[in-house]
């Protein structure tokens, strides 16, 4: 592509949207750890199941905080020669991988549980509020310091749901506990265990779906690509448009990239400039996509084009 026959504008970002949350993730990562020294102390002096349930999903929690920590990190250097587009698909990753350790837990939960409803063991309901009590405070916290970054990028939106699923939890594990102090009833220990797995599991889809989304180019959500085609065709100059793509790069970054043909008028003069100044506004007006690459063409160029197009 040369002069007005190929044409990038707005590049976008040049720090991910999870990168301007590091700080906070960093925040929420010591939360979170020292709720998992807790609880794994809980577990251990109480003998409850829910409480160590409860302390793997923080550890899963930690691993997945802290690789959203380095993921946003990495993702914030700059391109170089042989990584064009940086270490943006980091994020995205490490939301994958993120996903796959809450399955791992929820599964080694509800084993346990099934081990432990035929022969539950002895638990100290008193001490095991108290120490769900510390964990729910915690959680709160962590929700307050993330909400706002959740919209923003898939790993701070994992980060999001694990905490808001510990949050859950914790307050199943207060349930339970004040079962036991109240009735002796040591099921309802197994009881939250479980429903803290059952919790894991429905969050754990909706981030790998998307983050999968994401790996497989798919068309943004927020991208209706029909509008979008015909927006093209509604420019003044433009008679056809193909070749159009739109993906997402990583969390907020959607990029776009489409051959327009246009009239021979339309290029006469610097007017391909124009129609390419049409696009970009445009897109960036209905569709909330800045970056954009848009290839002008000539009808005569179609017979350079292959035979088919999307």
């Amino acid at each position: 592509m040369s002069g007005e026959q190929g044409h990038a504008h707005s590049h976008g970002p040049s720090i991910s949207a999870g990168g301007l949350h590091r700080r906070k993730l960093l925040i929420v990562l010591g939360i979170t750890f020292t709720v998992l020294v807790a609880e794994l102390v809980g577990s251990a002096v109480t003998g409850s199941l829910a409480l160590l349930a409860d302390a793997g999903h923080m550890f899963t929690d930690v691993a997945g905080i802290l690789l959203a920590v380095l993921a946003v990190t990495f993702a914030s250097r700059p391109a170089t020669p042989q990584r064009t587009f940086g270490y943006y698909r980091l994020e995205i990753l490490a939301a994958v991988l993120n996903a796959v350790l809450l399955f791992g837990v929820a599964v080694f939960i509800l084993v346990e549980a099934w081990q432990r409803w035929t022969n539950p063991p002895e638990v100290e309901g008193g001490l095991m509020l108290a120490f769900a009590a510390v964990g729910l405070v915690a959680n709160i916290i962590g929700l307050l310091v993330l909400r706002a970054g959740a919209s923003e990028s898939l790993n701070v939106k994992g980060a999001y749901l694990e905490v808001l699923g510990d949050l859950l939890g914790s307050i199943a594990v207060i349930a339970a506990a004040g079962v036991i102090a109240l009735t002796g009833w040591l099921r309802a220990d197994v009881v939250a265990s479980v429903a803290v797995a059952l919790m894991i599991l429905p969050r754990t889809w909706t981030l790998l779906r998307e983050a999968v989304d994401v790996l497989l180019e798919a068309t943004p959500r927020n991208v209706d690509i029909l509008a979008v085609r015909q927006h093209i065709l509604d420019t003044p100059g433009v008679l056809d448009a193909h070749d159009l793509h739109a993906w997402t790069l990583t969390s907020g970054l959607p990029v776009l990239s489409v051959h327009v043909v246009v009239t021979d008028d339309a290029l006469a003069d610097g007017g391909g400039a124009r129609v390419l100044d049409h696009l970009v506004d445009c897109l960036a007006e209905h569709f909330d996509v800045e970056h954009c690459t848009f290839q002008i063409e000539p009808r005569s160029h179609a017979s350079h084009e292959f035979s088919t197009h999307d």
